[in-house]
């Protein structure tokens, strides 16, 4: 039984003073870790009957596209603004230092899709509620938010109810 939280490195001040960041590059480089976060993670979106696996850029991509592999579901990238080279949904969030978009291809996720939405961090949910949107814009349901790490004193949980979130880690 791997212990994840042995796994994942705090790197203090990064990407600025005052922060600290949990760096998953061990778990990435530790092929029983990963394999135990994908595994976990495919459980989770078996029980949540999941059609789609919708990775958010770029962490979100490493985990979610082995778990959609191994589930024999799509996988959805969401991708920042410019990223994606056909037409695109797009959807323009407020984090805690600015703005940004998130995108989908028009054709990635259909009217009726079981999405689950993947990352590697839930911080204050800014990102994971505009992931959200697109798969609601789509006529989709978010099945659920599974993410590797949770920062819970940031409430993006509370931020994406009443969607539902899982993580393996919480700090």
């Amino acid at each position: 039984m791997i212990n994840l939280r042995e796994w994942v490195r705090d790197i203090p001040d990064f990407p600025k003073p005052g922060i600290l960041f949990r760096d998953i590059t061990p778990v990435l480089g530790h092929a029983e870790a990963l394999d135990a976060v994908i595994e976990a993670l495919c459980g989770l979106a078996r029980v949540h009957g999941a059609t789609c696996i919708a990775g958010i850029e770029s962490r979100g991509f490493i985990l979610g596209t082995p778990v959609a592999a191994r589930l024999g579901v799509p996988f959805v990238p969401v991708r920042k603004p410019g990223k994606l080279p056909y037409e695109t949904r797009r959807v323009e969030y407020e984090l805690e230092y600015g703005s940004d978009a998130l995108e989908v291809h028009t054709d990635a996720i259909s009217k009726g899709d079981r999405v689950i939405i993947v990352d590697d961090l839930l911080a204050t949910g800014g990102t994971a509620e505009a992931a959200s949107r697109l798969v609601e814009a789509a006529d989709a349901q978010v099945a659920a938010v599974l993410v590797m790490i949770e920062l819970c004193d940031l409430g993006g949980a509370r931020r994406l109810a009443p969607r539902q979130v899982y993580s393996l880690l919480k700090y």
